[in-house]
Parts: C-alpha cells; sequence; structure tokens
C-alpha cells in the first residue's frame, strides 16, 4: 500500500512538473508575441491584467494537456489525435486572447497569433523529441561503460 501512495505522489509530481514546464514556456512565448504586438503599436509597456491572463491561460491549457490530452507535446509522433490536439490549444489560446483583447481584438492579428501557437506547438514538440533522443543516446552509452565496468572486474 505504501509503495503505490509513493509511485502515485511521484506520478503527480511529475505531472506537475510537466505543467509548469509547460507554463513558462508558452507564457514566455505569448508574452514574446505579445510584446512584439505593442513594440509594433508603439507602446511600451504592457498590461498586467494581461499578463495574468496569458499565465493563468497557460496554466489551464497545461493541465488539460497533461491530463486530457495525453502530453501531445511530448509524444513520440504527432499522429491524427496529436494534431487535432494541438490545434485545439492553438485555438483555444486564440480564443482567450480574442475575448481578452490581448491584441485589441484585430482578427489579422489573432489570425497570425494562431499560426504563431501552432509554430510554438510544433517547435515544443521538435525540442522534446530532440532532448529524448539525446537522452537515450546518453543513457545507451552510460549502460555500455557499466556493462564493461563489469566485465573489468
Amino acid at each position: 500500500m505504501r509503495n503505490k501512495l509513493i509511485r502515485g505522489f511521484k506520478r503527480y509530481l511529475s505531472d506537475e512538473i510537466a505543467i509548469e514546464y509547460k507554463a513558462c514556456l508558452y507564457f514566455f512565448a505569448i508574452l514574446f508575441f505579445y510584446c512584439v504586438y505593442l513594440i509594433y503599436n508603439g507602446i511600451y509597456s504592457a498590461s498586467i491584467l494581461h499578463m495574468s491572463e496569458i499565465i493563468l491561460t497557460t496554466y489551464i491549457v497545461g493541465y488539460l494537456q497533461v491530463y486530457g490530452l495525453y502530453n501531445f507535446d511530448e509524444a513520440e509522433k504527432l499522429s491524427g489525435r496529436e494534431a487535432a490536439a494541438l490545434f485545439l490549444c492553438s485555438g483555444l489560446y486564440t480564443a482567450v486572447s480574442f475575448f481578452s483583447g490581448w491584441f485589441g481584438q484585430s482578427m489579422a492579428v489573432t489570425g497570425l497569433f494562431f499560426f504563431y501557437m501552432l509554430f510554438m506547438y510544433w517547435c515544443a514538440y521538435l525540442v522534446n523529441k530532440i532532448k529524448r533522443t539525446i537522452d537515450t543516446e546518453n543513457l545507451n552509452k552510460m549502460l555500455k561503460e557499466f556493462k564493461e565496468s563489469d566485465r573489468d572486474e
């Protein structure tokens, strides 16, 4: 029973770390787009309300990704299910941005933001895939070294 509780807690902690990672990653990406939009319009200060909405949205979407959409941006491959989740989350961010007025409810900027978010998710997917490949190579190298050191003794 105790081991089951510990395993459950470790799984929960791992999920929470993944959500924190996603919230930070996507908050920065959205904030960058938002700041570029503001600077383009000659505005040199950002709304604290908009930044609060952005971070709250990234956490909500992060929970949705981890617990409802199979952590699609960390998937091995982008199949139909992952692509649908990618479009859904990009659409959610875009809808919130439009109704919250992050970009002055400009349809052109909001549309550009949607494609930007698709690109961000694709980049996150690629980065996660590359990291997994490197981690696998490192683990295999460590295993090989361990086996060789075990034979020498």
